[in-house]
């Protein structure tokens, strides 16, 4: 009932995922420490199901909202060999990537 999984259609990264607080908040502070505990939980459930799913080299954990302050987080698989490794994906691409499917 608090927030939303949801799994985000970005070229490039399958298994992208976003968890995103339902009611408005910017910051982590806005939230109760309660509820602040209830998010990071579900941020680690995606984390692990992403592991356990597709085996990536890295998770790129993000929460940044300068574009949308609504609070949600970013769970990123990423592969050595994708087109930004060791750079964020919104930095310049370095190569270009193999394609990779959700599995």
């Amino acid at each position: 009932d608090e927030l939303w999984v949801v799994l985000v259609d970005e070229p490039g990264y399958p298994g992208f995922c976003r968890v995103v607080w339902k009611a408005h908040a910017k910051e982590m502070t806005d939230l109760a420490a309660d509820e602040r505990l209830r998010l990071m939980d579900w941020v680690w459930r995606a984390e692990a199901a992403i592991r356990q799913t597709m085996r990536p080299a890295k998770i790129n954990l993000a929460s940044l909202g300068n574009v949308v302050p609504h609070l949600h987080w970013h769970v990123i698989p990423r592969f050595e060999d994708d087109a930004h490794f060791p750079s964020p994906i919104w930095a310049a691409p370095r190569r270009e990537a193999p394609a990779r499917a959700w599995p």
